[in-house]
């Protein structure tokens, strides 16, 4: 999601013998399928589909990611993610592209598929890491989350979350549970709850509490080689946790959380663009309304 350098201007062809597809489990995908397929006969790349849990929608042959050359995502977010957690482990760059959705980890719009494809075979692309989030307990590491990890109340009455950082205690609050998100996964759950937004570029990690009740809390952002606890008390109503969106069974009343550099690959494509611009392109980020009425004013006065 970071913009690439103005010196990458020189570009090598892309060897592609084997894509692998993620879809939607749900969505309407059959002209976004239909022209992956036609552009792999036409260059004479294999076509397979990655499975990923809990998805039992079949457009293609099964495949090992391992086995592909690239990793494309049809769908939204949620999908991308999906992509993104299957290609990581073998290190193979994911192209996502959005198809309905607000996509803001889909840069290519479903009409500029195949233009996309064309763009990554003719080298034009650079791979953007991206930081996991990775969380341990009792020295076991229990997961990866890509955009954000939640600790929240399952129902009534609220959790108390202690947070530390670096072993020092920051706020004890309790409330709906806390978010902590990547600076890709910034924009998503924890800017809803109130966080900040760290730019391209960013280097660290962010805790926002959820519906803090009565607390003095405000968003912490750490450093990348920090430690983050996380010391979890459920209310009656119990808690839940969730990774990037989706409801997780991890059951843990600590929980250590670090970025983990490089978990994932990214293609960007030459041109793309840049996040921010994203940002306000989808009504997340907006001008404030007197800025708006002065831009009316001299549009309508320009004497």
């Amino acid at each position: 999601m970071y913009a690439m350098s103005a010196a990458t201007e020189s570009f090598a062809p892309t060897a592609l013998s084997q894509v692998g597809l993620v879809v939607h489990p749900r969505r309407r995908l059959d002209e976004a399928i239909e022209t992956v397929r036609e552009w792999s006969r036409r260059h004479d790349v294999a076509l397979g589909q990655v499975e990923v849990a809990g998805q039992n929608r079949r457009v293609a042959d099964p495949i090992s990611a391992a086995d592909c050359d690239l990793v494309m995502a049809l769908g939204g977010d949620g999908t991308a993610l999906a992509a993104l957690h299957a290609a990581a482990s073998v290190s193979r760059p994911v192209l996502s592209i959005a198809c309905g959705s607000i996509g803001a980890l889909s840069s290519v719009a479903v009409d500029d598929l195949a233009w996309a494809l064309d763009e990554v075979r003719a080298g034009r692309w650079a791979p953007v890491a991206l930081a996991g989030l990775e969380a341990s307990s009792e020295g076991r590491v229990l997961t990866v989350a890509l955009n954000d990890f939640v600790v929240s109340r399952a129902g009534g009455g609220q959790v108390v979350v202690a947070i530390s950082a670096d072993g020092v205690l920051y706020a004890r609050v309790a409330g709906d549970g806390v978010v902590v998100a990547t600076p890709h996964g910034s924009s998503a759950y924890s800017m809803a709850a109130g966080g900040p937004l760290l730019a391209p570029g960013a280097d660290g990690f962010v805790a926002t509490a959820l519906a803090a009740h009565g607390a003095s809390c405000p968003p912490l952002v750490l450093a990348p080689e920090s430690c983050l606890e996380l010391t979890i008390e459920a209310g009656y109503g119990g808690l839940r946790f969730e990774l990037d969106g989706q409801p997780s069974e991890l059951k843990a009343e600590r929980v250590e959380l670090r970025l983990r550099r490089g978990y994932a690959t990214r293609v960007e494509l030459a041109g793309e663009e840049p996040p921010l611009t994203g940002l306000r392109r989808r009504g997340l980020v907006h001008d404030s309304p007197r800025v708006k009425i002065r831009e009316g004013r001299s549009l309508h006065d320009p004497g």
